[in-house]
């Protein structure tokens, strides 16, 4: 039996230092229709980046399995060891630059790719660190110019088409929209549709089902593919039963630095923007799962969700420097699955009669952080020829979102042309490159305007 909690208080959980763990059943309630939800869509989503690990990163298919269980896992700590009060997902609009930096450039290696997410995540632990406990966080992002904050948002845009379809004919080789084009084209339109389409989205205030397929994210997508790819002989299931054992040691020898040694003082200082790059990203989401809170909390007033900046950057960087050491993945931990967040507050506001707690939706969308999925042989097996499907769907969505965010970010024709060249040169260029270009357009054609006093994080 989960523990009550009194009228307006925090929600009751085993406080050690400036976190909270909140053990699901004890501090924490069962919520069918997020566990449904979350193994639903956890199994659509959950295993995007296997392809990736298994093309680029010399991993066999079961240490792919075995490096997502690993992410899925830091992922978890977020609420049920920190106390954080976000759905967490991937910093997902910094993955595009990752895979530009590290598939698309000049690494060639495994290990050497390795080398590169570990310093990666490192830096970005280290930042989160340094940035969170100083509170220098929120000076960054007053003084970094709004047109390089939307260029870096534009540019994850153009990173997330290259990433999909490739800038090049070689590149365009190596992904997965070669090998699987028309059943991918077929789900990323139907994602687009039910995701952004202004006529779908009048239809659906209209009928109940298409609100109901609306909602569910890039599963209806997913789940056409799954029947399209068959008929068009781009997709072949070869399930297979029984109970999956993810390999953790072979994964290590493979991936941790304990094994393959630390990256180099110069490949640090290689991936120290792209890690900026990242945290400007967590940033914003940091603002945005804040701002989803305070309006939700208005209709909530018998619990108190407690928000709290420095805890946050401290949670990010502990779970960082857990993945860097266990199975390095950059940018997998994030603050916020948008997404997630959004439509567990909207049960969360019907109630306390609906939903206790806001931690029973998170736990219970999490699947109380037991990762089954990841065990279970016919699951895993029959998902496997979609996965580059679910990476592809999930990038796609991120180059429309981030496409549109940035364009609404500016202000006149000017920031706009600085945006477009921002954003070009860091799809186009090494991170440190793009950020100096993008950098220089800001001061010569729109000049220094002060810090942004509408920056908030509390």
């Amino acid at each position: 039996m989960a523990r009550s909690r009194e009228h307006g208080g925090i929600q009751p959980g085993w406080k050690w230092g400036p976190f909270t763990a909140r053990i699901p059943f004890i501090h924490t309630r069962f919520s069918a229709p997020e566990l449904v939800q979350g193994i639903i869509i956890a199994s659509a989503t959950g295993f995007a980046l296997v392809p990736i690990m298994t093309n680029f990163f010399g991993l066999t298919f079961e240490e792919a399995i075995a490096a997502s269980l690993m992410s899925s896992i830091a992922i978890t700590m977020s609420w049920l060891l920190l106390g954080e009060p976000y759905a967490p997902g991937w910093a997902t609009p910094a993955l595009p630059f990752a895979l530009a930096f590290v598939v698309f450039g000049n690494i060639e290696t495994p290990t050497e790719r390795w080398h590169a997410m570990a310093a990666l995540c490192i830096n970005l632990s280290a930042i989160c660190l340094v940035f969170g406990v100083t509170g220098l966080g929120k000076l960054v992002m007053q003084y970094v110019p709004n047109a390089l904050k939307a260029g870096i948002i534009l540019g994850a845009s153009l990173a997330a088409v290259r990433s999909v379809i490739g800038f090049s004919t070689d590149e365009f080789q190596e992904t997965n929209f070669a090998v699987q084009p028309i059943t991918t084209s077929i789900a990323i339109a139907i994602c687009l549709i039910t995701t952004f389409s202004i006529p779908f989205q009048k239809l659906a205030i209209r009928f109940r089902p298409l609100a109901l397929v609306a909602s569910l994210g890039l599963l209806p997508g997913f789940l056409v593919a799954a029947m399209v790819g068959p008929f068009v002989g781009e997709v072949s299931y070869d399930i297979e039963w029984g109970i999956l054992i993810p390999p953790i040691a072979s994964l290590w020898e493979k991936a941790s630095p304990f094994y393959i040694g630390w990256p180099s003082f110069t490949m640090f200082l290689q991936c120290l923007p792209l890690a900026f790059i990242c945290y400007i990203v967590i940033f914003g989401d940091l603002i945005t799962g804040n701002q989803l809170i305070k309006e939700a909390q208005l209709e909530r007033p018998d619990e108190t969700i407690e928000i709290n900046t420095t805890r946050s950057h401290l949670a990010l960087s502990i779970r960082n420097a857990f993945i860097a050491l266990m199975a390095p993945f950059f940018p997998t931990q994030g603050v916020l699955w948008t997404g997630v967040q959004v439509v567990i507050l909207k049960r969360w506001r019907e109630g306390r009669q609906v939903m206790d707690s806001l931690f029973d939706g998170i736990s219970a969308y999490y699947i109380f952080a037991l990762p089954i999925v990841f065990f279970i042989l016919p699951l895993v097996t029959g998902l496997r020829p979609l996965m580059g499907i679910a990476l592809d769907l999930t990038l796609a969505l991120t180059a429309f979102a981030c496409a549109y965010v940035a364009i609404s970010m500016t202000r006149n024709h000017t920031e706009q042309g600085v945006v477009v060249i921002t954003g070009a040169s860091l799809a186009l260029f090494p991170p440190l490159e793009g950020l100096l270009i993008g950098l220089g357009a800001c001061l010569l054609l729109i000049g220094y305007e002060g810090p942004d006093k509408e920056v908030d994080t509390t």
